[in-house]
């Protein structure tokens, strides 16, 4: 986390595996408790994940947890299940609610919605393209972040999926043999070239994107168009890969805020992160230039 920081984030996402999904590691309340103000002492804000499908079993937990985060003062929760907007109200009133739905939240007035019930920031589709983006900024009153870059998760299910499967081939594989880390991926027949990464842990199967998204040498289109935070999705790859997407785009939008009249993309900065993008991997524009249609 501190090595992102000094990289130049100004801003990192963490939490636990039982109260978030897609986590590249997990950090605990108890190490939260050592986290939360090295961040800070840096000038860097911790945003806590809860953006897990909660079920009955968990929803007695959030307001003991969501409260320990208030008093450890992280400076938000991300979430998609209003159950934890409702605790979150009761047990941690005041702190700020970032609103991700990963693939619904696709229009202003829905993310209006969410700022009428105390959201402060909405976290946009991965599916908009750069016109829907913007003018869901022109028309929000909250903030809006965008992910620029990393992997997109385009399929998830609570079932053990992949455990399953091995058990009806024989081989009965454990969820630890299935994560993240065990570079597992699906191809499908009619497009053989392109390779899915798929992992199973405690919160179940996820399957993401085949390609990653990079807007470095467009994030400041989005800069001018007012986008309030720009994300870098850590997932799936290795600390020097991510300080080094980390650094470059620091370095982008600074340059950007320095003189936006005559700001001028530097290539060199987007050939550091193509040196150590995984070859199997293409970097792509995700949605942001399609014509998307739902």
């Amino acid at each position: 986390m501190l090595r992102y920081i000094e990289a130049g984030a100004d801003a990192v996402q963490v939490g636990e595996h039982r109260f978030g999904m897609r986590l590249p590691g997990e950090i605990k309340l108890d190490e939260l408790a050592v986290a939360i103000p090295e961040a800070h002492a840096k000038g860097a804000k911790v945003y806590v994940v809860v953006n897990n499908i909660i079920d009955n079993d968990t929803v007695s937990l959030l307001p003991e947890y969501l409260q320990k985060l208030k008093e450890l003062q992280a400076d938000a929760i991300v979430f998609g299940d209003p159950a934890v907007l409702m605790a979150a109200r009761q047990a941690a009133p005041g702190i700020a609610l970032h609103w991700n739905t990963e693939m619904t939240s696709t229009n202003y007035a829905t993310a209006n919605y969410w700022a009428s019930k105390g959201a402060s920031r909405v976290i946009l589709a991965r599916e908009l393209n750069m016109d829907q983006v913007l003018e869901i900024k022109r028309h929000a009153k909250l903030e809006v972040q965008v992910q620029v870059h990393g992997t997109t998760n385009i399929y998830h299910s609570k079932r053990s999926l992949l455990v399953n499967y091995t058990e009806h081939q024989g081989a009965g594989k454990k969820k630890s043999e299935l994560g993240a880390d065990q570079g597992l991926y699906l191809i499908e027949e009619e497009r053989r070239d392109e390779r899915y990464p798929v992992y199973e842990d405690i919160n179940g199967t996820h399957i993401m994107s085949s390609d990653d998204i990079c807007m470095l040498e467009s994030v400041h289109e989005l800069l001018e168009g007012g986008v309030d935070s720009v994300k870098i999705e850590s997932l799936l790859k290795s600390v020097r890969y991510n300080e080094t997407a980390v650094r470059c785009y620091r370095s982008a939008i600074d340059a950007y805020y320095a003189n936006p009249q005559q700001y001028s993309f530097d290539e060199g900065l987007l050939e550091e992160i193509q040196a150590l993008q995984p070859k199997n991997r293409e970097l792509s524009f995700g949605f942001f230039y399609k014509e998307q249609v739902y």
